[in-house]
């Protein structure tokens, strides 16, 4: 955290964001989107397929430039990515891609991607650990250090990639799906990892997944996106207990239980009903 920015203030700030894909008849992938993040926290952002997430992920970092709407880091705008070498205290946000095989380089050793990460965290004057630190972080094994990633399970690759984001010392990571390459028994501690990193760096952390019984371990706060909008947001044990849009309630009602209990439920409405009430304090200021 720099001396100069106070503690209170949101790593992450997004107002109004908009992205559109396409010309004169452009689809509208994310519509009006604001929340904040602040250090050490983890903000989970959930919904289907195709709802945005992603494409909100990207227009954060700088990967797609917005069509309406800010992104600001530490209070100063993210400079949408390009040629130029990005300004050093930028690179103190890190993205966690979805598909390792495209962010990783084919052609250069384990060892050698994740000293990437190193050498940003040292320009901005962070502590350095060698590669064989963040291998074993991740729950890999240092003998990998000389693989290149074709050598490596899908598995295996998605936490170097993990271990090359957390080399760089990070002070935001934008994790896009970042465990779902995971077999089912890492992925919670892999999650667990990353989490105990932001509570113990100060760094924030936007968490997208699908996967809503690993967000409510992790997640401190969740925003719900469907259709390009977030249509709730709150603590998350309070979205879990309480929640207080249909689109949030079906989510919920999918999620499988031990027992066959969860089903997938029929498509919800966008808008609450007219006749909708609840009893929830605060309930009415998390829909939107």
């Amino acid at each position: 955290m720099s001396a100069t920015t106070p503690a209170n203030e949101p790593v992450l700030s997004v107002d109004g964001l908009v992205v559109e894909y396409g010309g004169r008849a452009a689809f509208r992938a994310v519509d009006g989107v604001s929340f904040d993040i602040g250090p050490g926290e983890v903000l989970a952002l959930v919904g289907e397929s195709g709802c945005g997430k992603s494409s909100t992920a990207r227009a954060v970092i700088g990967m797609e430039k917005p069509r309406a709407g800010t992104a600001l880091y530490r209070g100063r705008p993210v400079q949408p990515l390009g040629l130029r070498t990005r300004p050093k205290e930028l690179t103190a946000i890190q993205m966690v891609f979805q598909d390792p095989n495209s962010s990783l380089n084919p052609r250069i050793r384990v060892a050698q991607q994740i000293a990437a990460g190193s050498r940003a965290a040292r320009a901005r004057g962070s502590d350095t650990e060698a590669p064989s630190h963040w291998l074993r972080a991740v729950g890999l094994s240092p003998a990998l250090e000389n693989r290149y990633p074709y050598q490596l399970s899908g598995g295996q690759r998605q936490r170097v990639a993990i271990a090359r984001a957390l080399a760089a010392r990070p002070d935001l990571i934008v994790a896009d799906e970042p465990i779902s390459a995971l077999d089912a028994s890492a992925q919670a501690s892999v999650a667990a990892m990353m989490r105990e990193l932001c509570v113990a760096s100060g760094a924030a952390m936007l968490f997208i997944s699908h996967d809503l019984s690993v967000v409510r371990l992790m997640a401190d706060r969740v925003a719900v996106m469907y259709r390009g909008r977030i249509v709730e947001s709150g603590s998350t044990p309070l979205v879990w207990g309480h929640p207080v849009h249909p689109y949030t309630e079906a989510l919920l009602a999918a999620i499988p239980h031990p027992d066959g209990a969860g089903v997938l439920p029929a498509a919800p409405a966008l808008e609450a009903p007219a006749s909708w009430t609840s009893d929830v304090p605060g309930a009415l200021d998390r829909v939107r």
